[in-house]
């Protein structure tokens, strides 16, 4: 009994789906144009034939269906796009709609366009047109939201979010990627230990000269983000000091600076670098062993002590004159680092440069105006710089 009551409701089920299935209107699917992307018209209509069966509203024909149509003519297979082509299609497949529509890529975004038309009132049944992110891997997803959304059915929200176009704000025609390069020239005033060995004599391993130095150098200057209200820059900048007092001073600086607005103020930041010669040694601020605060580096203090003490058989017993350090003379000099010495060892210094300023723009021309402090240990410098550049190219943000 039990078996018959379950083979009875199987019967009525199965009868009901079929009889829902038949009252379902019939929809083909023409190959859409699709340009400027790597999917074949022939995928992109059978993507559009798997969403259109899940969202059962339709009974739809599959290629096969359509097999003997798209033989008798080339036309429906590779050249039906407009509504009369659509409906001789649709006459001959003897279906209530066809949905075609066309898929093209536009720079940075998909444009996809769907129309379903009605055969027996040679009529458009309903049509959409939606702007999607460039991420064709995801073309199907975007068939699916167009045709839900054209057929009002609720759409994830999180997968419309993702693949949605974001329209974002456009930039003026003069912003962009500029490389600007051009010459700088300025001067510096030297303070901490970089004033003293300006001023040391050279005797002392000094330069002798007065602590304000010429600057001359060049700067390459490249623009990584540029809106018309901000720019970002990347700047390097090859620099030479001191010549006009005899010297040679080179340095190298590598900074990001940040302009606003389009007044042209700007910050910029960063490490910079140079070579320099150091040595061992202290200064006599007690004028112990001299008369003016000398400097004196390890081989001036060998010098001084043989000079002083080779008679004094306390350091020359043995015929070996071992110099004294100034501890054991009783004081507290210590041969400490030093920022430089002309006489010393080549080493590396480091610095980092801050600098607040501003461009005046005359055209194409631009006259950047900076001050600057550079820090190292012990001292730095500071100054002033004015240069000239001329934009040379321009290129968008998006390739």
């Amino acid at each position: 009994m039990k078996t018959s009551v379950s083979l009875i409701v199987l019967f009525i089920l199965g009868s009901f789906f079929g009889m829902s299935q038949e009252s379902l209107p019939t929809i083909a699917v023409a190959n859409p144009n699709v340009n400027s992307l790597e999917t074949r018209p022939e995928i992109a209509a059978k993507m559009m034939r798997l969403e259109l069966i899940k969202m059962a509203k339709y009974k739809v024909y599959d290629e096969f269906d359509m097999a003997d149509a798209l033989k008798a003519n080339a036309e429906f297979k590779t050249d039906c796009y407009g509504q009369n082509c659509l409906v001789k299609l649709g006459k001959e497949l003897n279906v209530d709609y066809v949905l075609c529509g066309s898929i093209d890529g536009l720079g940075n975004k998909i444009a996809l366009t769907l129309k379903i038309v009605d055969v027996k009132n040679h009529t458009i049944y309903m049509s959409s047109v939606k702007e999607f992110d460039d991420q064709e891997i995801e073309l199907q997803r975007m068939i699916e939201i167009l045709l839900k959304e054209m057929h009002k059915v609720d759409v994830q929200k999180e997968v419309a979010d993702r693949l949605e176009f974001k329209n974002e704000l456009i930039t003026s025609n003069n912003v962009g990627k500029i490389n600007n390069t051009g010459p700088r020239i300025g001067g510096a005033y030297l303070t901490g230990a970089m004033n003293e060995f300006a001023l040391r004599p050279e005797s002392q391993g000094g330069l002798g000269i007065v602590p304000v130095v010429s600057m001359i150098g060049f700067q390459l200057e490249g623009q990584y983000v540029g809106t018309e209200n901000f720019s970002a820059l990347v700047e390097g900048i090859v620099n030479v000091s001191g010549l006009e007092q005899g010297q040679f001073i080179p340095s190298i600086t590598i900074m990001n600076g940040f302009r606003f607005g389009k007044s042209g103020w700007e910050l910029a930041f960063g490490p910079g670098f140079s070579i320099k010669k150091t040595s061992q040694g202290f200064f006599d601020s007690d004028n112990q062993f001299s008369d003016n605060q000398q400097y004196f580096s390890e081989a001036d203090w060998d010098a001084y002590a043989l000079r002083e003490f080779s008679d004094d058989p306390i350091y020359n017993t043995t015929g070996s004159f071992v110099a004294p350090t100034p501890t054991e003379l009783n004081h507290t000099y210590n041969f400490d680092k030093r920022y430089g010495d002309t006489r010393g060892d080549l080493a590396l210094n480091t610095m980092f440069v801050f600098a607040v300023g501003r461009t005046f723009r005359a055209g194409s021309l631009n006259i950047p105006v900076n001050v600057f402090y550079s820090s190292q240990k012990g001292g730095g410098m500071a100054g002033v710089n004015v240069g000239f550049n001329v934009q040379k190219s321009k290129r968008p943000i998006h390739n």
